[in-house]
């Protein structure tokens, strides 16, 4: 049976309107598009370094204001491994750089850019991640 509580439609047209809002705002003020991995990067590498922490801590606060505005219990599990948050995070990193583009990305930026390699890319993404979650139920691991 499909659980059906986490149905949300007005909240979540509202975020993604936000999200494209952000996207829009970001691209306008710096000519570059809102993919995360590039912009984690372009910290590390120096590159516009104080536009890119900006963007961060803005992926950071946006949450806290949320929770400080609205008063819904947000449940959030993660498994508490810390060898498979370790390899999780390696294999995300090694696919944005072998993807070139992560799924902000591709995702948002490049879908509405008509790009095919980043609509290719999004269906991969989403593939890969019911493949996962397929797994780690099949072996008992937490998702």
């Amino acid at each position: 049976m499909i659980d059906v509580s986490n149905f949300t439609p007005l909240p979540s047209f509202l975020g993604g309107l936000l999200i494209g809002l952000g996207v829009i705002i970001f691209f306008i003020s710096t000519g570059r598009l809102a993919g995360v991995s590039g912009i984690s990067f372009n910290v590390i590498s120096n590159n516009n370094r104080f536009t890119n922490i900006l963007f961060l801590i803005g992926l950071i606060i946006g949450p806290v204001v949320y929770k400080f505005f609205i008063s819904n219990n947000i449940p959030f599990l993660i498994n508490n491994s810390y060898f498979i948050i370790i390899i999780g995070g390696l294999l995300v990193g090694l696919g944005t750089k072998i993807g070139s583009g992560c799924t902000s990305g591709h995702g948002v930026c490049g879908i509405s850019l008509f790009s095919i390699r980043s609509i290719l890319a999004t269906i991969l993404f989403i593939f890969s991640g019911i493949i996962t979650v397929l797994i780690m139920q099949l072996s008992g691991l937490t998702v």
